[in-house]
């Protein structure tokens, strides 16, 4: 049973693993290299930051690109020492609607790439901090601590009555004496 436990707690943790890895987003059913245009990550919410990458353009050529289908605007390219690519950066307005959206990188030698971003209310990565729940749950039941200690001892104290009365209630019927 426990071996059963283990081999299932590993398999979704490989199967959670798979779902979470965002690959990247090659422009123009392109692979990666010349040609493509790649986004990290492909899937945002709103108000990620999304980089896009390119080795399509020359060294020598300078590279626009225009997110603004999502409403992010033009943005620039800049040349890095990693093979020759060009990197770029933009952030997806808070007010983007979930959906897909074009993406487009232009060389000044006229080239154009494109990639699809894909816009959702959750992402697969982590873009907005965690907000944890603050205050009481109103169940109607009451806390263990509550705003009163005269009360709560008061209901400790009713509670250890009907326990007591009612273990010495089961011991008579036990015992034979009656109710």
């Amino acid at each position: 049973m426990r071996t059963a436990r283990l081999l299932t707690g590993t398999a979704l943790a490989v199967a959670a693993a798979a779902l979470c890895a965002t690959p990247p987003a090659y422009g123009a059913g392109a692979e990666a290299g010349a040609g493509a245009i790649e986004l990290y990550p492909a899937t945002v919410a709103p108000g990620a930051e999304v980089t896009v990458n390119t080795a399509a353009c020359g060294a020598s050529d300078a590279v626009s690109g225009d997110a603004g289908a999502v409403g992010a605007g033009r943005f620039t390219l800049i040349p890095s020492a990693h093979e020759g690519d060009a990197v770029g950066h933009f952030k997806v307005p808070p007010s983007a609607q979930p959906g897909t959206y074009e993406v487009v990188a232009r060389c000044s030698s006229g080239r154009r790439m494109t990639a699809d971003l894909v816009v959702t209310l959750t992402s697969t990565q982590e873009s907005r901090p965690q907000i944890h729940p603050r205050g009481s749950v109103k169940t109607g039941v009451g806390g263990a601590l509550g705003p009163d200690p005269v009360q709560t001892a008061a209901g400790v104290a009713a509670l250890a009555v009907a326990a007591a009365g009612g273990t010495w209630l089961l011991h008579r019927r036990a015992r034979g004496d009656g109710i």
